[in-house]
């Protein structure tokens, strides 16, 4: 739901695509009309692009909305220079079309839908996805899993996903994998990078079934609640967390006594939430989960990130007034769920925002019974040590609950040096090692403990 600052303070979402999970399809056009659209707005000819909206479109985004967030944008990656690339996909009966756009200090990916009349339905820019050779990190074995294709339901809602099984007669214990903020892929792909596909691999070469999913928020868009006004993380996350545990445990082979939620930032910010009255789940593992509201890490975030070399002192400021502005806001004790919070560019109701008010998750975990494990990478600066201090601080005492930390590692789990920036994650790596064979540790000696 909230964009996500792993991959800079650049990102801007102009407005909501409909969802992805399409199919490559020719259709004359749209390419050409899409190359136009964003010239056009580089021209600072907005009103051309204006006249195309769809009526939705142009009901939420009224005359100079436009041109307020492409100077945004251009103020956060630079000035726009050339279209890349492009590629067009189908989805139903709507067309999406992905340029590849390089701006002075960035490149990132225009993603604009066509509606069935040939309107814009959606328009908004996201990091540069370019298609990865992905390769497995030497510590899978392939021979010792196989994958198989499976649906996560809750409701009408169907999320296609990945069951990865150790080969052998089992009982197996197993993982549901629940991703950070944003829309995110069973992989959780981000740029080069596919850290649950690690996670999901490393795990099922060492004995543990693992499934993971496409959220809901990367399959349905806007459409991810039966009332997008009032959409709150138990339609972004948990509902489909816990519809996917109750799958998981009724597989052959897996053993339903020992299904494990592992959440990773937002995933692991809700994993109490999850966990909360869920008898299905029998403990946690929580990856780089902060114990601190969102908005006051979109602060830190933003300070950090303007704080990193050649950013002008000018846009700095005006990246922290933003990102003040987003905090004052979403705490602004008149809040009503169907205010509109603006996340640079992206619109959030309030009620998500209200939802999150009562919720402490160190606190909640505090009276949770089931074993955590707790991981923090030191490098990490979107979800910091402080974050992991306070898991520690809640469950200081609790015999069940293990915390560990790694000096090299930033917020994808992956290992460099020097202070992290949003670049490290356009740069392929791995999960680490250590944490792979850390979980698969723990959740052995919970074997053994039972």
């Amino acid at each position: 739901m909230i964009s996500k600052l792993a991959a800079g303070a650049f990102l801007a979402s102009l407005f909501a695509a409909v969802p992805a999970q399409a199919a490559l399809q020719a259709a004359p056009g749209y390419e050409a009309r899409a190359r136009d659209f964003v010239n056009d707005m580089a021209a600072g000819q907005f009103d051309k692009v204006e006249a195309q909206y769809s009526a939705p479109v142009a009901a939420a985004l009224p005359p100079g909305k436009l041109a307020a967030a492409w100077n945004t944008l251009e103020g956060q990656v630079g000035a726009f220079q050339k279209i890349i690339e492009s590629r067009l996909q189908t989805v139903q009966e709507a067309q999406i079309v992905t340029l590849a756009c390089a701006f002075q200090r960035a490149t990132l990916d225009a993603v604009i839908t066509f509606d069935n009349d040939g309107r814009i339905a959606g328009l908004r820019f996201v990091p540069h996805q370019a298609p990865v050779d992905w390769k497995a990190p030497s510590y899978v074995n392939p021979d010792a899993f196989q994958e198989q294709a499976v649906t996560v339901v809750f409701s009408h809602w169907k999320l296609p996903g990945t069951l990865s099984l150790p080969k052998g007669d089992g009982p197996f214990p197993g993982v549901v994998l629940v991703q950070g903020s944003g829309p995110h892929d069973e992989d959780e792909t981000l740029g080069p990078n596919k850290p649950f596909k690690d996670i999901a691999w490393g795990l099922a070469s060492r004995g543990v079934a693992v499934l993971r999913y496409v959220k809901r928020t990367k399959q349905y868009g806007d459409a991810s609640s039966d009332d997008p006004a009032s959409i709150t993380v138990n339609d972004e996350a948990v509902n489909d967390a816990r519809a996917a545990v109750s799958l998981l445990a009724s597989q052959p082979k897996i053993d339903a006594r020992r299904i494990y939620v592992l959440g990773h930032s937002l995933g692991a910010y809700l994993g109490p939430r999850i966990a909360s009255g869920d008898r299905e789940i029998a403990g946690l593992i929580l990856l780089a989960g902060n114990t601190r509201p969102i908005q006051q890490l979109v602060v830190e975030q933003v300070r950090y990130i303007t704080s990193l070399p050649g950013v002008p002192a000018a846009d700095a400021q005006k990246k922290m007034e933003a990102a003040e502005k987003i905090a004052v806001d979403i705490d602004r004790p008149d809040l009503k769920s169907g205010d509109m919070v603006d996340i640079f560019g992206s619109k959030v109701p309030g009620s998500y925002w209200l939802d999150l008010r009562g919720y402490h998750p160190a606190e909640l975990a505090a009276k949770l019974s089931v074993p955590m494990l707790i991981l923090q990478g030191e490098r990490d600066y979107q979800v910091r040590m402080a974050d992991w201090e306070g898991w520690k601080k809640a469950l200081a005492g609790r015999s069940n609950v293990t915390f560990k930390s790694y000096p090299a590692l930033n917020h994808l789990f992956v290992a460099g040096s020097g202070p992290s920036t949003p670049a490290d994650y356009q740069q392929p790596g791995h999960v680490s090692e250590e944490v792979i064979a850390d979980v698969a540790a723990w959740i052995a000696r919970g074997r053994k403990e039972r």
